[in-house]
């Protein structure tokens, strides 16, 4: 028992993240009356908040680096948007050359931002405030103040659309989608035999290790998860190809930052900056890329919610840097760096998307829900600051904090 106590109290903030989403979800599941977890909804939810979870994905690495975040991102999402607008709608382009030409604008921001912050030592707010006002302004021009609509299907089935049926009359499990329902059984299984070989590699590189049986507890809890998502998905019309490229972002910079050099210089220079530059870490330009990785990130959100849209308007992108930076905090990440998971940061993307979602079904005002968004987030970064500071809880809920200083007196006290 005090085993699984000191377990559950080293991994608290990561288990109570995910209890705060199964919570949420149960509540709402409730209040709708089963409208949240509908296949057409869930569907919806992927739809709507896949830009959260990209943009999320890229402000974590900024977030790692030290605290930092970038204020921009929501402006280069509505420019990139425009852009992609006047290429493909108003002049006629192609629109895959129209995407790649996107995504170089995005990494072209990145470039410049990430000089000033990396290399001039700008400080990141300030850089990222000023790219906010001058991305929104070249929107407004871009587009001259109009909304461009609508988009071609073959630039829409990037973002809208759903992978087809390859077993169309064979309807396994009474879905009308077997793909999808095949592809999440694989899926689940891959994620089983990853989370076993990667436990057992570990173990042989004598790493210190949870037991076991957590290992199965998580398979246990998330491959089952996986397999309801997509079977969910097959019975409504599949799996949406905007999905596959979240997964894509999320398996990537999940790899990068828990199996790179680079990914853990990310972590070092988050902890301590300067030992982390005497220690070799070349941290201007791991600074740098960041902000590039951030900007090509809100590249490819401007993409996929033009996309969603089917339209390129100037009002695009508002609040979307609060999103993301709420997602990465919500999620785990330290608001001092450092800290902080792709996969906390998917399930903060989840609380932020399903308390929108819920909260619209039942005819909460948006004007409530950022009132709710808001708590939300400050009772997260209140979690992490208070556990900065020693402060926690036993498993009777009794509250407790003890100083270094007074912890010292007693060993002494006690002769150790």
């Amino acid at each position: 028992m005090n085993r699984i106590a000191t377990l559950f109290r080293n991994n608290l903030k990561q288990y109570m993240i995910l209890f705060a989403l199964l919570a949420i979800i149960i509540a709402f599941q409730v209040l709708t009356k089963g409208v949240l977890l509908k296949p057409m909804n869930v569907s919806n939810l992927i739809f709507q908040n896949a830009y959260v979870v990209i943009l999320a994905v890229g402000m974590l690495l900024c977030i790692l680096t030290g605290g930092n975040i970038d204020l921009s991102v929501g402006s280069v999402v509505a420019l990139v948007g425009a852009c992609a607008g006047t290429m493909i709608i108003t002049w006629g382009w192609n629109p895959h050359l129209s995407i790649l030409l996107c995504l170089l604008i995005g990494i072209a921001i990145g470039v410049w931002q990430g000089f000033w912050i990396a290399y001039a030592r700008i400080p990141a707010f300030i850089v990222t405030l000023s790219g906010m006002l001058v991305f929104r302004g070249l929107t407004l021009i871009v587009l001259g103040g109009l909304t461009l609509a609508p988009f071609p299907k073959a630039y829409l089935a990037y973002s809208t659309g759903f992978l087809p049926d390859l077993f169309p009359n064979a309807h396994l499990f009474g879905v009308r989608n077997t793909t999808a329902l095949l592809i999440g059984i694989v899926t689940a299984v891959i994620f089983a035999i990853l989370q076993v070989t990667g436990y057992m590699a570990r173990k042989r590189k004598g790493y210190s290790l949870d037991p076991f049986w957590t290992v199965l507890v998580k398979i246990g809890v998330i491959s089952p998860a996986i397999i309801w998502l997509f079977y969910t998905l097959a019975s409504y019309r599949g799996i949406p190809v905007v999905l596959i490229t979240v997964g894509i972002i999320l398996i990537a910079y999940g790899f990068f930052t828990s199996s790179t050099v680079m990914g853990r210089h990310l972590y070092a220079m988050g902890g301590n900056e300067k030992a982390a530059r005497l220690s070799g870490v070349k941290t201007n330009r791991l600074l740098f890329m960041a902000y590039v990785n951030m900007a090509f990130l809100a590249a490819v959100a401007g993409i996929v919610f033009a996309a969603r849209l089917n339209s390129a308007s100037p009002q695009a992108g508002q609040s979307f840097e609060l999103d993301a930076i709420g997602a990465c905090f919500i999620g785990g990440a330290s608001a001092y760096g450092g800290v902080g998971t792709v996969g906390g940061t998917l399930i903060g993307a989840m609380i932020m998307g399903v308390l929108n979602n819920g909260m619209s079904i039942m005819g909460i005002s948006s004007n409530v829900q950022q009132v709710v968004k808001g708590l939300v987030l400050l009772g997260a970064v209140a979690f992490d600051v208070l556990s900065k500071r020693e402060i926690s809880f036993d498993l009777f809920g009794r509250f407790r904090r003890r100083s270094t200083k007074v912890e010292e007196t007693e060993k002494l006290g006690h002769g150790v």
